[in-house]
């Protein structure tokens, strides 16, 4: 991964402008797409398969009048007035026929309707109006609700709505988040030491969430999106897109400071640290993808949201960013003595770094430091242990706010649970006596602890179903709410053994009742599967077992502190007021938002800390020593990432979103716990007590697990073979201690341009050698460079450089003609397209050319001719012609055993010297006993030799072969 990344480093930096067009055509579409389909986001929460979604599912079927959007116009009398005043209920009936003159409503039932209920507060000074919308809430139109507002002002009476339809679903951005950026883009000039490289990062974040909003908006056209969505990929996205530019332009400015070329430096920068932040970003997309398996489809689209927002911020880390790199060039080092240029020159400062002391404070009293910390953590997450989870209402909108008022007035007037009635759902298919039915079951659930009231059975016109609308006696996020609609349920049975109707329990605050149970009975198996897959591939990463195992429970404290705080402001009130927040219960799905995103964010700090400890482990064998070096070459660049998270994460607190608020905080101090307490002073204490079993990986697991190379070993290796591939000159192919696959074999060649290569041996060994120069099969050992392509590392390139072929034609089917073969050859070698007229004209270049070395080409200048068919001479002839439409650098020829004369080889190769360009080199395998040409350079394959001899008057050059490879037969 590490030598992909540093191509397209490479390739981005050279293209910068190309690349940088790319995506800002990128944005202007995404934005254009979001703009002109003009998605809304939608508030309607469901989880398909709860009883509560069923039976309101079956109300839309079967009784839609009460089963779509409802609003309530809450009508307040002056001081010392009365609703029921003739004057006053000759207004409430004037706003009841504005009402049913907007479009969209369905009916409007007035307090002093024939079938009102419950609709005048005791103390009447408070009238409720009910109103019935056509469709879903996330069918109301944005101009219904405006004129419902609108009749407020037909009448002198105080008028407030309440009603999930007016819940503010807006993805807006405050001023508080602008200062989010301005904290950020301060901290990267800081950490920078100057302002010309510290805006990249910011850029290259602001054009990827510009990019991922318009995309959740052009979705919200087709699909129900949260409004929280938008908000928590814009978040992630910021964080996380300023956070991997910071990494990677670190490490590039680390290395200009070091003299490197600043090409190579933005590649290998890319390289190597993008090969962290890639790594590091699968586990953020891996932990947000983990939310499909809650089965929430809200929460699914808000998850896949997110991840998106990681994944372009991955991309534009590794794309974009080198690109602004190639427009900067070197004006973006340091200058020598500044402190970014020190930092890069350790041996020119005179006293260690703030980081290496702090390590080096932790390690000297590991087990105290342990301690401390856990006890700390432990106490700040005891509030964690006391979540009330729910979904928003009316009493957690804006103070001032007409749904707010309004929700305050129903609570005052007629009770907490009339502002969130609970609707009991009746099959009445199998009952005679409907009304007396109907009415002895209202009386059952009227004796129901907890239950307030409960309004008169109201069947179906169908006479399929019937509801009552319960009112519970506490709020709908109050516990004892949660209660209520447990005890209806479990009364279902007896009233369907008794009466005959199976009964349900639904509405907007059974329904939030029954997501918040799946989202909390949800969160172990999600944990399970997120930090599972996390911690496997984080041994694949570290090839320690310890070392994952660390993060994963580092990540429980971080969690624990994070919501431990949430639930103290958010929940009890501790400073609610700062925040300008409402204390109450917590947001459903804030604790899976809240593991899924921090234990991604937290597994980042991981690879960066300890990616560069395992890398010194590995480079001098001492652990101790490792964990100092590693931390301090890593600290910097951690703290800012930390900061510039916690920075964007807080600044979407004092005034974001409601939904978006409890979120923005348990993240912003989940980051700064994990960052600078977990991971920068627990991870390094458990470190010096793991020692050097902190390293400690099975054989087995070393086996079974890939190496994902975050460190970039392979590209470093990867470089000196190509430093080394560049002192060759202009040689074709050169071997150097090249090593096959099963043998121990060694192969020294240099091959220069035009030149022609003879391997002598057994068929199944020359097919061997044939495929490990074309990098088809792995080297065990060694290095070469194939027409500039570097083995092992650029195995594919070399491919594409190699053209193998068979002359003898032996798997050629007998249907297959010269016309067709060249057709083929060039439609899908060469780039050329299918045209009769190009194949003759190349068949008439083969057939003189034949003729002018002598032999008869009438059959091969017929398209119509088999090949097959031809004489095993004139068959390698077209095979050996047809070879040289790839245009490749390098041929690769074999035959069967005594197919073909010695005179057949080379008149085969002098065909191929006529047609391929000069410099081609031809690679012919031969027969063991076959004469020896002076033209060539000859490898002899001789399974019997011990060692490597070079007969200069011969151009002889015996290859060592094991028995054990000679006597391979499957290698085709």
């Amino acid at each position: 991964m590490a030598t992909l990344l540093y191509r397209l480093g490479r390739f981005s930096y050279r293209r910068a402008r190309l690349v940088i067009i790319v995506w800002v055509l990128a944005l202007a579409a995404a934005l254009g797409a979001g703009i002109g389909l003009g998605g809304q986001t939608d508030e309607t929460f469901s989880i398909p398969g709860t009883e509560s979604q069923v039976a309101l599912d079956q109300l839309n079927a079967l009784f839609p009048a009460v089963a779509g959007a409802s609003a309530q116009a809450v009508v307040v009398a002056p001081e010392g007035a009365s609703v029921t005043d003739e004057a006053l209920r000759d207004e409430i009936e004037v706003l009841v026929d504005e009402l049913e003159a907007v479009d969209g409503v369905d009916s409007v039932l007035g307090p002093f309707d024939e079938f009102a209920s419950n609709q005048v507060s005791d103390d009447e000074t408070i009238a409720l109006v009910r109103v019935q919308l056509v469709g879903a809430s996330s069918d109301v139109s944005e101009a219904t609700l405006e004129a419902l507002i609108a009749t407020a002002e037909a009448i002198d009476a105080r008028v407030e709505f309440a009603g999930q339809v007016f819940q503010d679903t807006t993805v807006g951005l405050t001023v508080t988040e602008v200062l989010g950026l301005l904290f950020a883009g301060a901290v990267l000039v800081i950490t920078f030491g100057s302002l010309r490289p510290a805006w990249m990062p910011l850029a290259t974040a602001l054009i990827g969430v510009g990019i991922v909003m318009g995309g959740i908006l052009a979705l919200a056209a087709v699909l129900p999106v949260s409004s929280s969505a938008p908000l928590l990929a814009v978040m992630i996205g910021l964080a996380v897109g300023i956070d991997y530019a910071l990494v990677i332009l670190s490490r590039h400015r680390g290395q200009l400071a070091r003299g490197m070329d600043a090409q190579e430096s933005a590649a290998v920068a890319v390289g190597t640290a993008g090969s962290a932040v890639v790594f590091a970003g699968a586990t953020v997309i891996i932990a947000l993808l983990g939310l499909l398996v809650v089965g929430v489809p809200f929460l699914s689209v808000m998850g896949v949201g997110a991840a998106l927002a990681v994944l372009v911020a991955i991309v534009g880390a590794v794309t974009l960013l080198p690109a602004l790199l190639g427009l900067a060039g070197a004006k973006i080092a340091p200058k020598e003595g500044s402190r970014a240029w020190k930092r890069a020159h350790p041996t020119a400062s005179t006293g260690p770094t703030m980081g290496r002391r702090w390590v080096r404070g932790v390690m000297k009293r590991p087990v105290l430091t342990t301690l401390s910390v856990v006890a700390v953590l432990g106490v700040l997450s005891i509030p964690a242990f006391s979540l009330d989870l729910n979904l928003p209402d009316g009493g957690s909108e804006p103070a001032g706010s007409t749904q707010r008022e309004a929700y305050d007035l129903i609570a005052e007037g007629f009770g907490p649970g009339t502002a969130g009635p609970l609707l009991v759902t009746l099959d009445i298919t199998q009952t005679t006596d409907i009304l007396d039915d109907l009415a002895d079951i209202r009386a059952e659930l009227e004796g129901v602890d907890g239950v307030a009231s409960v309004s008169p059975g109201i069947p179906s016109p169908g006479l399929e179903t019937a509801i009552f609308q319960v009112a519970p006696e506490t709020a709908p996020d109050d516990p004892a709410t949660k209660l209520v609609v447990a005890d209806l349920r479990e009364l279902a049975p007896e009233i369907e053994a008794e009466f005959g109707t199976p009964l349900a329990v639904t509405g907007v605050t059974a329904i939030g009742i029954d997501i918040s149970t799946r989202l909390t009975n949800a969160l172990v198996p999600f944990g399970l599967v997120v930090v599972g897959l996390s911690v496997i591939l984080l041994m694949a990463v570290f090839r320690s077992v310890l070392v994952p195992v660390k993060a994963a429970l580092g990540f429980l404290l971080s969690v624990g502190t994070g919501m431990g705080v949430t639930v103290a402001i958010f929940q009890w009130g501790w400073g609610a007021e700062l925040l300008h927040a409402e204390p109450g219960p917590i947001l459903s799905f804030m604790p899976i938002i809240l593991m899924a995103v921090l234990f991604g964010l937290a597994m980042d700090y991981e690879v960066f800390l300890v990616s560069g400890m395992r890398e010194e482990f590995v480079r001098t064998g001492d652990p101790r020593q490792a964990i100092e070096d590693g931390f301090a070459n890593g600290a910097r660049v951690v703290t800012a990432a930390a900061l510039i998270m916690f920075f964007v994460f807080a600044s979407f607190v004092p005034e974001g979103a409601g939904l978006i608020k409890p979120i923005a905080l348990g993240l912003a101090v989940g980051i700064a716990v994990d960052a600078f307490v977990v991971r920068m002073t627990l991870g390094p204490a458990l470190m010096t007590l793991f020692g050097r079993a902190g390293w400690w990986f099975p054989p087995l697991l070393n086996r079974l697990l890939p190496d994902l190379d975050v460190e970039g070993e392979q590209l470093r290796h990867h470089r000196d073979h190509r430093e080394w591939a560049a002192q060759q000159g202009d040689a074709v192919i050169v071997a150097e201690g090249l090593r096959l696959s099963g043998s121990d074999a060694r192969l020294d060649l240099v091959a220069t341009p035009g030149s022609r290569v003879d391997l002598v041996g057994d068929a199944a060994t020359r097919r061997l050698v044939g495929a490990t120069l074309a990098g088809y099969l792995p080297i065990a050992g060694g290095r070469a460079v194939i027409a500039d392509a570097v083995l092992p590392s650029e195995a594919g390139r070399a491919s594409r450089r190699v053209t193998l072929v068979d002359v003898s034609g032996d798997r050629l089917a007998p249907s297959v003609t010269i016309g067709a073969l060249v057709s083929e050859r060039m439609a899908l070698a060469a780039g050329y397209p299918r045209a009769p007229r190009r194949v003759r004209r190349w068949l008439g270049r083969l057939a003189a050319t034949v003729d002018a070395l002598g032999v008869d080409a009438q059959a091969i200048r017929d398209p119509e001719s088999g090949v097959v068919a031809l004489d095993a001479r004139r068959r390698a002839l077209v095979l050996a012609a047809v070879a040289t439409l790839d245009a490749t650098a390098v041929i690769v020829l074999d035959h069967r055993d005594d197919a073909l004369s010695a005179a057949d080889i080379d008149l085969a190769d002098a065909l191929v010297q006529r047609l391929a360009p000069p410099s081609v080199v031809r690679v012919w395998g031969r027969e063991p006993g076959s004469a020896v040409s002076p033209a060539a350079t000859t490898i002899v394959l001789d399974a019997d030799a011990s060692t490597i001899v070079l007969d200069a008057d011969a151009s002889t050059i015996v290859l060592d072969s094991t028995p054990a490879l000679a006597d391979r037969s499957d290698v085709s």
